[in-house]
């Protein structure tokens, strides 16, 4: 039986670069810093929601974790098994453990394959079971997403874009794994679908005792499935905490903007919230401001902002964020504790279930 308090996957300090060259000789002139130092934890069964606007990195992250891209450096551990430096090839028995539903399922599934040819696909390349036995797992599998085992003959055009979705999930499910990235598994369908994929990749969740890294930019989704938040901001994970603490007391300026954004379906409520807008664009990730990420941006920017970069601080149990105004030593000439020193200590209980279910659709 597996740890509950030790990390199914702890990940310190990834970085992600790409080179940027020019000139004949493709000389390097400078790099893409998609992703720039990241950290967090998830523990098993835990569903960590990595949220940020489009071109942050949090599609690099997930893709850099289950080692599709080389790292530029940093540690990745699964499972306790140090995988951020292992050949492609020391991967490959690891790689059933690890799986990823894709943002677009009509582009990630081989119009020229069956249903039942691309769920068995994996079964295929790391499995020695019979076909007989590769026949009934994707019938199960198509099951338990909910699709009709007499479409297995059918191909990939032939179904909704919420059905591609499911083939996908079912895919990833066909190895058993422990983690499961969810890339944006639900921005390229309707609304009236998403919470239908949402609510299935819980109950798959708690079936199977699966582990998410899901991916949005929808933070009303991501507060019905997520265990706990990571919010990213150019290459940065900038606050990281429980759910319910996160959308009751958001701590980074750059959280409550996004939150303020958020809709909300009382009138009332809506009336009376403030709405954060920023001013700017987002800085390229090839030439970062110096300081703070988000300094240029900032409503609550300070002189120090734009000079010094904020370390990764745990204010709370569970608490992380990078800001310098949560950090005692530039507000009040105490030392903190950066987030390096964190280990692998849980994140501590998880958060009570917020009121708004999960079933009703945004």
């Amino acid at each position: 039986m597996a740890d509950a308090t030790r990390p199914l996957l702890s990940v310190r300090d990834l970085k992600m670069h790409f080179p940027i060259t020019a000139g004949l000789l493709r000389r390097r002139v400078g790099a893409v810093k998609a992703v720039d130092g990241v950290s967090f934890d998830i523990l098993p069964g835990e569903t960590l929601g990595l949220v940020g606007e489009s071109g942050c990195g949090k599609s690099t992250t997930g893709r850099a974790v289950l080692r599709l891209h080389d790292i530029t450096s940093g540690s990745i551990r699964l499972d306790g098994t140090e995988i951020g430096r292992m050949s492609q090839s020391a991967l490959r028995p690891l790689r059933p453990r690890m799986q990823m539903v894709f943002q677009d399922p009509q582009a990630s599934l081989d119009p020229r394959m069956t249903v039942e040819a691309i769920i068995r696909e994996p079964l295929d390349e790391h499995t020695r079971l019979s076909a007989r036995h590769k026949r009934d797992k994707v019938l199960e599998l198509m099951d338990a997403v909910g699709l009709n085992r007499r479409f297995a003959g059918r191909f990939p055009h032939a179904f909704s874009g919420g059905q591609r979705q499911r083939i996908g999930i079912a895919r990833a499910l066909a190895l058993n794994p422990r983690l499961v990235v969810c890339d944006e598994p639900i921005a390229a369908l309707d609304v009236s679908i998403q919470a239908q994929v949402v609510n299935l990749l819980e109950d798959l969740q708690e079936r199977f005792g699966l582990t998410y890294l899901f991916i949005s930019h929808d933070l009303s989704m991501v507060r019905h499935i997520a265990t706990k938040v990571a919010v990213m901001y150019l290459g940065r994970i900038v606050e990281l905490q429980a759910r319910e603490g996160l959308y009751r007391d958001p701590l980074h300026p750059y959280t409550r903007a996004l939150l303020s954004a958020v809709n909300e379906p009382d009138p009332v409520a809506a009336r009376s919230r403030r709405r954060i807008v920023l001013r700017g664009d987002v800085p390229s990730p090839a030439n970062p401001p110096k300081g703070c990420n988000f300094c240029t941006r900032c409503p609550d920017v300070m002189p120090v902002c734009r000079e010094v970069d904020p370390a990764t601080l745990e204010v709370g149990p569970g608490r992380w964020v990078a800001c310098h105004l949560h950090d005692p030593a530039v507000m009040r000439g105490q030392t903190t504790r950066p987030f390096g020193t964190m280990g692998h200590r849980g994140p501590g209980p998880n958060p009570a279930p917020l009121d708004t279910p999960a079933r009703s659709a945004t």
